[in-house]
């Protein structure tokens, strides 16, 4: 039995015979063509002298997929740019006649004004911005639409629409000339000056009970926002500032009254004498009526100067933007005054603005 297992192990471990070796070398085992070609090549070798030419050799190979590459990237690069480019000059395209041939006021539109400046005129050597023309009317169209119900689709409501479309436009021409005019003769309206007569007002309650309220007030009445009424507030100082400063005349009158005033005249006699207030004036300058800090038939800024007066004591000259008031109070009765005034009314500012319009040209780029 042993002898059985160590004759089959012996099979099992022999080594093959020389003559089995020779038949299999005499065998080809077939290899791929490029392994082939490469087993046939010759290796080359890389010495000093020759590192920089197979270096070229490398990046030549490398070129072949470099090169494509850069090219895709151009082509992306010049066809986005194409694109863009279209898109842009088609957006132009469509903001360009929606604004000047259909004349549109969409709230996408307006903010494309506030971007870009197209202008809706030019006056003299000043351009109008559209912008300005879309704020007029936005705020006109919100309060009629809102608060008075108006259905501008109706006849009535569109004849409306185009009444106010050429006032608002003749309003942003009269600005610019104002700016104009403003430039001219230095005169400027700060953000102090805003903040001030709106603490006036607030002061006066005549801008409702809170910041808040007012607001709220603004945005439903006329879709604005508290920077927009600033803008509006300044727009108005500035135009009030400028016929201050070219209304010499009447700035004349106020300063001879005044003048008298404080060398003893009296000032009933100097009311008769000098006020334009053809209601008063007669009646020593008194309003007739108890007044308050809340009473709207009188100028902010005069009721302002008026309860910081003491009975029988008389102001200076007091610009309330539309005319110049000299106030007096008369006698106090709680919080309330009895009181008296010499006003002297400025020029409208339309006065300036028409001297200029008759000397510059307006030409306007939409038609109404």
């Amino acid at each position: 039995m042993k002898k059985t297992v160590n004759k089959r192990l012996k099979k099992l471990v022999r080594k093959p015979s020389l003559n089995k070796i020779k038949r299999l070398g005499k065998k080809h085992i077939p290899m791929p063509p490029e392994v082939e070609g490469l087993a046939d090549a010759p290796v080359p070798r890389i010495t000093n002298e020759t590192v920089a030419e197979h270096r070229e050799e490398v990046i030549g190979e490398a070129r072949k997929y470099i090169y494509p590459l850069s090219h895709t990237k151009h082509r992306i690069v010049v066809v986005t740019s194409s694109l863009v480019v279209v898109l842009v000059v088609g957006f132009f395209t469509y903001c360009t006649l929606a604004l000047y041939r259909f004349k549109s006021n969409t709230g996408l539109l307006y903010g494309v004004t506030q971007v870009i400046p197209f202008p809706v005129a030019r006056a003299g050597g000043r351009f109008v911005a559209y912008e300005n023309y879309l704020f007029e009317l936005r705020h006109y169209v919100h309060y009629y639409q809102t608060q008075q119900k108006v259905d501008f689709t109706s006849e009535a409501g569109r004849q409306q629409l185009e009444a106010y479309k050429k006032r608002a436009l003749d309003n942003v021409i009269n600005q610019a000339f104002v700016a104009e005019l403003a430039k001219k003769n230095k005169v400027t309206v700060s953000a102090r000056e805003v903040e001030d007569t709106i603490s006036i007002l607030r002061n006066q309650n005549r801008l409702g009970a809170s910041e808040r309220g007012f607001e709220d007030v603004l945005r439903d009445n006329f879709g604005w926002t508290l920077a927009d009424f600033k803008r509006s507030l300044r727009q108005q100082l500035l135009a009030q500032k400028v016929v201050a400063a070219l209304d010499k005349e009447t700035n004349d009158r106020a300063n001879t009254a005044l003048a008298e005033i404080k060398g003893g005249a009296d000032f009933a006699a100097v009311a008769a004498k000098y006020s334009d207030d053809k209601a008063t004036k007669d009646k020593g300058g008194e309003f007739g009526i108890l007044i308050d800090k809340s009473n709207q038939d009188i100028p902010a800024q005069a009721s302002d100067a008026l309860f910081k007066l003491k009975p029988g004591e008389v102001s200076g000259i007091v610009n309330t933007g539309f005319s110049l008031e000299i106030v007096k109070v008369l006698e106090a009765q709680g919080d309330k005054v009895k009181a008296a005034h010499i006003s002297f009314t400025y020029k409208d500012v339309s006065t300036y603005i028409n001297e200029l319009k008759a000397k510059e040209k307006v030409k306007t780029f939409i038609k109404i």
